[in-house]
């Protein structure tokens, strides 16, 4: 059977869904189970990464190295990773704060065409003998040819691993499919890993369809805690990967457990899809932003549909909320 390693981003995309509110006992009765488990990456952190807290993105309950200490204690086996966006944080104080903790697993990540403001972040860490994946977010905005150049970017800086990261929930399998491959096909010595958002249903069949074209890192949270829609379920692509002979090396009865048990003390609401999921999705616009969306839409008494069409028209990422407001805006007025 093909190995598939799974890596569990529940305690950081999570932390999206619940506005960066996920406590120490949390994590640490999350990390219990995962280490029991078998789980080999856990991801930990701010919903936006390393340094990402602050009143613009959102504040976290818990500072960054207290949520990143709390974590090893009860990680043995499993491995401790965060997802790090330059820009937010520092090499001198955040990088470096992770390393004196221990961090395992150190995803640096951008927007689908800009590798290049990477490349002093993963250079660094590389540098250090750390492991280190590139992260390409937003990954439906680009053609397959621009994303494999992209990724042999990464690779060449240090980046043992890419990871493509459907940040809107718009791809279908085929698409999935034809990314991993083309990158696996040209970037020689490169592993390919997938992150799904579940906007249109699709995580977990996305998901299968990046391990058939040779993906061998599949992202999956509890239940698909994360904003919006969610992510690919862990305990649905678990026996989904199995079943395709692919081996993921998981206690799969301990996570059906935890699957009945997360709801009492991390995911309080666990994730549906929504009409709004739907639409951001099809518009390729981050799920962070359908909050905001929402809001504008009632400030200025608009359809959210006609703001996220519109949205979707001007291709904003993440990172550009202050947009939302302007655009709702402009749509009032000429309504």
């Amino acid at each position: 059977m093909n190995k598939i390693i799974i890596s569990d981003p529940s305690l950081r995309d999570g932390n999206h869904a619940v506005k960066h509110s996920i406590s120490i006992d949390s994590i640490e009765r999350y990390c219990r189970f995962a280490e029991s488990a078998g789980i080999p990456i856990v991801e930990v952190g701010h919903g936006n990464g390393l340094g990402a807290s602050s009143l613009l993105i959102g504040l976290a309950t818990v500072p960054d190295d207290k949520m990143l200490e709390a974590a090893p204690k009860n990680l043995i086996k499993s491995k401790l990773g965060i997802h790090i966006i330059p820009g937010l944080a520092t090499i001198n104080k955040d990088i470096a704060r992770a390393i004196d903790i221990d961090v395992n697993i150190f995803r640096v990540a951008c927007h689908c065409t800009e590798a290049t403001i990477t490349k002093s972040h993963i250079n660094y860490l590389a540098s250090k003998g750390k492991t280190v994946y590139g992260t390409l977010m937003m990954a439906s905005h680009v053609t397959s040819v621009e994303l494999m150049y992209e990724a042999k970017k990464m690779h060449e800086y240090g980046a043992e691993a890419v990871i493509i990261m459907d940040s809107t929930g718009t791809f279908m399998p085929d698409d999935v499919y034809e990314r991993v491959d083309r990158i696996l096909n040209n970037v020689v010595n490169l592993k390919v890993g997938f992150h799904a958002h579940n906007n249109l249903g699709l995580s977990v069949a996305n998901s299968l369809s990046a391990a058939r074209a040779g993906g061998t890192i599949i992202d999956a949270c509890i239940r698909g805690f994360g904003a919006g829609a969610g992510n690919t379920p862990l305990e649905v692509i678990i026996p989904v990967l199995e079943k395709n002979g692919f081996s993921t090396g998981i206690d799969f009865s301990q996570v059906i457990k935890a699957a009945d048990e997360v709801p009492s003390y991390l995911v309080k609401n666990i994730p549906v899809i929504d009409p709004i999921n739907i639409l951001t999705g099809l518009n390729k616009l981050f799920s962070g932003f359908e909050k905001p969306i929402i809001k504008a839409s009632k400030l200025f008494g608009i359809e959210y549909s006609a703001l996220i069409f519109e949205l979707g028209n001007r291709k904003l990422v993440a990172g550009q909320e202050d947009l939302i407001m302007e655009t709702a805006q402009k749509l009032k007025n000429h309504v």
